[in-house]
């Protein structure tokens, strides 16, 4: 996922506040929706009990235009790789932005160009 920071959350990094609004919501929604998957979350640590996102998560600043176009690459081809093989080609990928940089169709809402930011 590439994300900009359009205001800082307090002292709070980006990616922090990102992990744990989402890892709120995945906990909210699954006590109403599916209380029984929660144990597939479930850890034994002293500062939460149930962890969505990996530990230790990546965030990779953007610096320059080549880097942005080298993560947005990996991102569109990581899920036709190796062990994943999730779709044969990224277009096919739903949870891809790869269509929209094709086609300029946003099936989610919220995408913006990377060009438009360098």
């Amino acid at each position: 996922m590439i994300l900009e920071n359009i205001e800082m959350n307090g002292k709070e990094m980006p990616h922090a506040s990102f992990l744990k609004f989402t890892s709120h919501q995945f906990l909210s929604k699954l006590r109403d929706t599916d209380p029984h998957a929660l144990k597939i979350f479930r850890v034994s640590e002293s500062n939460k009990s149930h962890s969505f996102w990996q530990r230790d998560s990546l965030a990779i600043e953007l610096f320059s235009e080549d880097v942005a176009i080298q993560k947005l690459n990996y991102i569109h081809n990581n899920p036709c790789q190796g062990k994943w093989m999730l779709a044969a080609d990224p277009v096919d990928y739903y949870f891809s932005s790869y269509k929209y940089y094709e086609s300029g169709i946003d099936r989610f809402g919220f995408l913006n160009h990377l060009g438009e930011r360098f």
